[in-house]
């Protein structure tokens, strides 16, 4: 049986990122912290935290946190359902005619697209009302499913549509990204169109190393694997992890890119943005991964994130 003092540690060490910021989560010293840590390791014969700046997780450390949020899903079942029906006032509550109930915080992975348009519209009503918080972790939307994988978030927004090891799978809906530009700069870069010289020389903007949104489009849009390789090799790339900077940079006519439809809807009405390959735009599927664990929280959760998306997100 774990000492679940000594797995709350752990957890705390790595969400945290070191020893003493897990400490003043925990109201603890960090020598307290570090010999629990030391102590479940011992106990478990392997190594659970890498001891690095930031602290980060073994691969069983992983697993031990992925275990230690499922356990706290569960037990908030557990504490709700033996709660008497319609107690209030308890002692320690939060306000008059507000019984104390724990927090209970539920990591999610979200790609910044989404975290930047639908998603806070989807979980605001279930934010107001559980008594549940989110950590969220943002990522490209091919490698959100990796931090499920892992054990980092119970549950992910993703363009894989088959169901991680252990997890459910359900269709959110459909983003389209338009290639965009400012006039001005479709009219200095591209005056005969997305030639493949004009598209050697001019500077595109995509999220990340990770983001493969831009080169997709190309590769749809020239005629050959050649043409692509080809302007691949030369293309001027500015790096914005940031979606609403992203945006910025090409409405100010710094380059052109692939920004999503709800995010340039008003700006193309507004003129200040030019669909610059019309009828080519990249159709990016997302799906939401979570924890096979059947708890109120999670299925909560779960169920406004997906009513939400399969309201406002095109479908098929």
């Amino acid at each position: 049986m774990l000492d679940y003092r000594l797995v709350e540690a752990v957890a705390a060490v790595i969400r945290e990122g070191g020893f003493e910021r897990a400490a003043r989560v925990l109201h603890l010293t960090q020598s307290a912290v570090s010999q629990r840590v030391k102590a479940l390791e011992d106990q478990l014969g392997t190594v659970l935290v890498v001891r690095a700046t930031p602290a980060r997780a073994t691969d069983e450390g992983r697993r031990l946190l992925a275990h230690c949020d499922k356990v706290g899903l569960l037990e908030t079942d557990l504490a709700a359902a033996l709660r008497p029906e319609g107690g209030s006032d308890s002692p320690g509550a939060d306000a008059p005619g507000i019984p104390h109930v724990p927090w209970t915080t539920l990591p999610v992975a979200v790609n910044a697209d989404s975290l930047a348009t639908w998603f806070p519209d989807a979980v605001a009503p279930f934010l107001l009302a559980e008594r549940a918080l989110l950590d969220l972790s943002v990522d490209d939307q091919e490698r959100t499913h990796l931090l499920l994988r892992d054990g980092n978030v119970a549950a992910a927004v993703s363009t894989r549509a088959v169901a991680v090891q252990g997890c459910r799978c359900l269709p959110l809906g459909r983003v389209d990204y338009l290639c965009l530009a400012a006039p001005h700069f479709a009219a200095q870069w591209f005056p005969a169109g997305l030639t493949e010289a004009a598209l050697c020389h001019a500077p595109a903007v995509i999220f990340n190393r990770a983001d493969e949104v831009h080169h997709q489009f190309l590769r749809g849009l020239l005629p050959s694997a050649a043409s692509f390789d080809h302007i691949a090799r030369s293309l001027p790339l500015h790096y914005i992890p940031s979606s609403e900077r992203f945006v910025d940079v090409v409405a100010q006519g710094l380059a052109y890119g692939m920004i999503p439809l709800p995010q340039a809807r008003q700006h193309l009405a507004d003129g200040r943005l030019v669909d610059l390959a019309p009828g080519h735009s990249v159709p990016i599927r997302l799906y939401w991964h979570c924890w096979g664990l059947r708890t109120r929280l999670l299925d909560a959760l779960t169920q406004h994130v997906v009513s939400h998306a399969q309201q406002v997100l095109a479908q098929e």
